[in-house]
């Protein structure tokens, strides 16, 4: 069995972050292993509290789980501050680490911020360039272009500055669009874009929804997969626990990760 690390936040309704991440690594049928970067107080409704976890003590954990059960992939999520994004990239260079998917989290399915303003420069410069895909949804693909993503041609356009920056593809998510739900995957400035389209499941429960897709892409590149299938897979994947109609909570509600068993 293939174990896949997830570095992020947790979140205390279990429905996003590290939470997210194990339920869907589990899915999955493989072996989920995590080094928290930061408590979050949360539920379905908002994010109420945020403690950083100690940057050394980050090291810590990433430095324990591959000194033992070495994954075969990595999904890095919440990283609030510069010093913890710092800290993360220099651990994955320091162990080569392979297969690496960064979901550029800054801001929560309800609204919340959960990135410092200096930690994004630290991300661009240090952990994007370590990634084999890296997921930003279109708010934060602006936020790292540095221009408006709010239809097909700005999609792409993004998909492809971002593929410039990371050592893989680039997968520009759509799902903030008003009907669809397109991604686009870029593997570089020059080459065609893979377009995978989709119509948006009608559900306002969608907490937890890129957490959940960046870690079943790293479950599939832990497999052997290529980018390809492994986006395609995840992307079924999360449609299915979308569709699956759970209703949990009083407002953004959690995604049944379990819906295939």
């Amino acid at each position: 069995m293939e174990a896949v690390l997830s570095i992020a936040g947790s979140d205390s309704s279990g429905g996003a972050g590290i939470q997210a991440d194990i339920k869907t690594i589990a899915a999955h049928r493989l072996f989920a292993e995590t080094a928290v970067t930061a408590l979050t107080a949360q539920n379905t409704t908002g994010v109420f509290g945020v403690l950083d976890v100690d940057p050394a003590f980050v090291t810590a954990q990433i430095d324990a789980v591959f000194d033992d059960i070495r994954p075969a992939a990595v999904k890095v999520g919440m990283v609030s501050s510069a010093a913890i994004i710092e800290a993360v990239a220099d651990a994955l260079e320091r162990h080569e680490a392979r297969n690496v998917v960064v979901d550029p989290v800054m801001v929560a399915t309800s609204g919340a911020r959960l990135i410092d303003e200096d930690a994004v420069e630290a991300l661009v410069r240090r952990l994007l360039p370590l990634a084999d895909v890296a997921t930003p949804n279109m708010p934060e693909a602006e936020v790292l272009c540095g221009f408006a993503v709010e239809d097909d041609a700005s999609m792409e356009r993004a998909a492809r500055r971002l593929a410039v920056q990371v050592r893989g593809a680039a997968l520009v998510k759509g799902g903030h669009g008003t009907e669809r739900a397109d991604d686009v995957l870029a593997a570089d400035a020059e080459a065609s874009a893979l377009w995978l389209r989709a119509p948006r499941i009608d559900t306002r429960n969608t907490h937890g929804t890129g957490c959940s897709l960046s870690s079943a892409i790293a479950c599939g590149l832990a497999r052997g997969w290529s980018v390809e299938q492994a986006v395609r897979s995840a992307k079924d994947y999360v449609r299915g626990a979308l569709a699956s109609g759970l209703d949990l909570g009083k407002g953004s509600g959690p995604l049944d990760h379990m819906w295939e068993y």
